[in-house]
């Protein structure tokens, strides 16, 4: 691979740099290059071999055309997944990474600067700590946590700690979600009352695909590199000999081998919330970014499984209704039964915010339509009567672009974003704080802890920002 010259000069000046971080930090020169760019570059492993990780390969494999990082070690207790991810590392890379089923194998590393975390949603907290007590830095996947008490725990180690942590909440680095926080802190839609997000998919989700989709899987795979998926009530490729089953469950209720469970946890309530875990993490960020809030005031949800009777526990449609201390409602919905339209809509005093596609999508609309001017509808509104709807020109209806951004649309930018990565990767270079902190994650992940409460309790809930405990009345 070759570097431009301006990444020959990132080169050269990694190591002064890295020389001046430590005398920021109190470390000697020597003591910090054994622990961050011994070689000149990020060394980097993968904790957790699913399909999330094949993302996390492909981000380094950007990352180093722009930046000095490879990914060196590799890490699951699966074999065949761990096989196949130094596969992928070894074609993108041309170097042999070390394997390891365990973590702790890969942690004493002396020369690993950081690890990327995309395990099973209950272990991203857990694993997150391992790192962080080894001296490593982290990015870690959403959700941060779904246990409050992992995500206070977690969150007060890495914070008393000296490691640089990213959360994969991916839109804090990208420029149109950032645009639209600039937009509302200008106050040019006045207060904000609601923030509604509906981001749907037909589809059963998180089930393997059928094969004519062209979409993969990075759990299974035959000697000759084939993708193949298996569906439910089909044999697995996962046997229990494989791996290491109780290590797997860390710390959940014993439950006999299950490779459905183990390959698709996001379904199962004991291992995840699903959408809350999932998307709502994603969601509830986007929200707490652009109105800068930290945590809910109170949260109720219902939903249930009217689609996809497969046998899993977490809903296939669900609602949340979110209630914030400055005092405005986010309103959040997700059905699995239909894909009408996704979009997200902030409503403000003085006129409205409107994105159009689901989760990440880059096109935003802010016009007048909804102020002040148009008190009643009925009485001052536009009156529509044709398709598409285009509001009247005295409402200032405005794309939103970003100079130096690619154009906006409605599916957005990939989840393998390079730009968030490079964010974490300089981060570390220079021991600063990333775009997702860990502080972040732990808001995201309390919504979503909330309103999984809430979904199964049916009941309101409150959280105390005090005492950080969740209860079923107002604080």
């Amino acid at each position: 691979m070759t570097l431009d010259p301006k990444e020959q000069m990132d080169r050269r000046n990694f190591l002064k740099q890295a020389a001046g971080a430590a005398a920021a930090t109190g470390m000697s020169a020597s003591s910090y290059a054994r622990i961050l760019g011994a070689n000149d570059r990020i060394r980097l492993g993968q904790l957790g071999c699913g399909d999330r990780s094949a993302g996390h390969v492909h981000m380094v494999q950007l990352a180093a055309k722009r930046f000095p990082v490879e990914t060196v070690a590799v890490c699951d207790l699966w074999g065949l997944a761990r096989e196949q991810r130094a596969a992928q590392v070894k074609k993108a890379f041309g170097l042999e990474p070390q394997p390891f089923k365990y973590s702790e194998g890969m942690l004493a590393l002396k020369d690993l600067d950081g690890v990327m975390i995309a395990t099973g949603d209950f272990q991203h907290a857990k694993l997150c700590a391992e790192v962080v007590k080894a001296g490593k830095d982290c990015y870690v996947e959403k959700p941060f946590a779904n246990v409050l008490s992992e995500a206070i725990e977690t969150r007060d180690l890495v914070k008393h700690s000296s490691q640089v942590v990213q959360m994969g909440t991916q839109h804090r680095s990208q420029p149109y979600p950032l645009a639209v926080r600039d937009i509302i802190r200008s106050g040019r839609v006045g207060q904000i009352i609601h923030i509604e997000q509906e981001w749907n998919v037909n589809e059963e989700r998180w089930r393997f695909k059928p094969m004519d989709t062209g979409l993969t899987t990075a759990m299974e795979t035959d000697a000759h590199g084939e993708w193949r998926q298996w569906l439910y009530g089909r044999t697995s490729k996962l046997r229990e000999e494989d791996t290491d089953w109780n290590r797997w469950l860390l710390g959940k209720p014993y439950r006999p081998f299950d490779p459905h469970v183990y390959l698709e946890f996001r379904l199962y309530r004991d291992f995840s919330s699903g959408i809350f875990d999932q998307w709502l993490s994603h969601g509830s960020d986007l929200v707490h970014l652009w109105t800068d809030e930290t945590y809910p005031e109170s949260v109720v949800a219902s939903g249930g499984i009217f689609n996809w009777k497969d046998g899993r526990e977490n809903p296939d449609t669900c609602v949340a209704a979110v209630t914030y201390p400055k005092g405005f409602l986010y309103t959040y919905k997700t059905t699995f039964g239909n894909s009408y339209r996704s979009f997200s809509r902030i409503q403000g005093r003085d006129g409205t915010i409107v994105n159009y596609g689901g989760e990440g999508a880059s096109l935003f609309v802010v016009t007048r339509e909804g102020g002040r001017q148009e008190f009643d509808p009925a009485e001052s509104g536009p009156k529509y009567d044709a398709l598409p709807i285009v509001g009247p020109q005295s409402d200032g209806a405005e794309v939103v672009h970003v100079p130096g951004a690619p154009p906006p649309d409605s599916l957005g930018p990939d989840d393998d974003d390079v730009d968030h990565l490079l964010n974490w990767l300089r981060a570390m270079q220079d021991r600063a704080q990333p775009n997702a902190t860990v502080d972040h994650g732990f808001s995201h992940a309390l919504v979503c802890i909330m309103t999984a409460q809430s979904y199964w309790s049916g009941k309101r809930l409150y959280w105390d920002p005090r005492h950080e405990q969740i209860l079923d009345h107002p604080a």
